[in-house]
């Protein structure tokens, strides 16, 4: 599941002749609802999410809910959150997102032992009741400029931590690639929220040989 990438699925074909406000999106964690919010904004129906160490996976830390959970990383003890919206991310609370050296702790974090499926991590920093700022290890990219899971792992996390946010209210969380909107519903649902906009087209060129396999 991407979040991001099903929103940019939606505005490609609705600039290329499917001019539907609404489209369903069939994705390995089940069909996604994007409607059209506005020249280039879409908003997707994340559906539920899951804390329990088996949607994750994540092992060595318990049956229960993975909220404010303390894991060790590089020596120092972390307090994180997991959560799985479709993919799995571990979210951590930061006083200064700006200063964490990610290309020294991202990989730490990725490859630990608890998660034999490896993960994405976000490091976020409360600015504000309704606003947040993000960084994001993604597993097998590294730094990611934009993840729609993660702010909406991110949301879900700070939510349930009392950090920010409230059910039903838009939360804003600005990473460094742009700004998303998310409302965590009173059903345990979220929508992402958020532009998409064309940077380039390209053309691929497959070869006969790749085709033909």
């Amino acid at each position: 599941m991407c979040g991001n990438g099903v929103r940019c699925v939606a505005e490609w074909l609705y600039t290329h002749g499917v001019e539907k406000p609404v489209l369903t999106i069939d994705t390995n964690s089940g069909v996604k609802r994007i409607s059209r919010q506005g020249a280039q904004l879409w908003q997707v129906e994340m559906g539920a999410y899951s804390t329990l160490p088996a949607d994750l996976p994540a092992i060595h830390m318990g049956d229960g809910p993975l909220v404010d959970q303390p894991l060790t990383v590089e020596g120092k003890v972390w307090k994180v959150t997991c959560i799985s919206v479709g993919n799995p991310h571990c979210v951590t609370v930061v006083e200064d997102v700006d200063s964490l050296k990610l290309e020294a702790i991202g990989p730490a974090f990725e490859h630990h032992a608890n998660f034999p499926e490896r993960i994405n991590t976000e490091f976020v920093q409360v600015a504000d009741a309704a606003h947040l700022k993000m960084r994001v290890w993604e597993r097998g990219s590294g730094e990611t400029w934009a993840c729609g899971t993660g702010a909406t792992a991110v949301c879900v996390a700070t939510i349930m931590l009392g950090h920010a946010g409230k059910k039903g209210e838009e939360l804003t969380v600005i990473a460094k690639g742009g700004t998303l909107k998310l409302t965590h519903l009173a059903n345990n649902h979220v929508i992402l929220r958020g532009p998409a906009v064309t940077v380039f087209e390209g053309v691929i060129d497959i070869p006969d040989e790749v085709i033909n396999k």
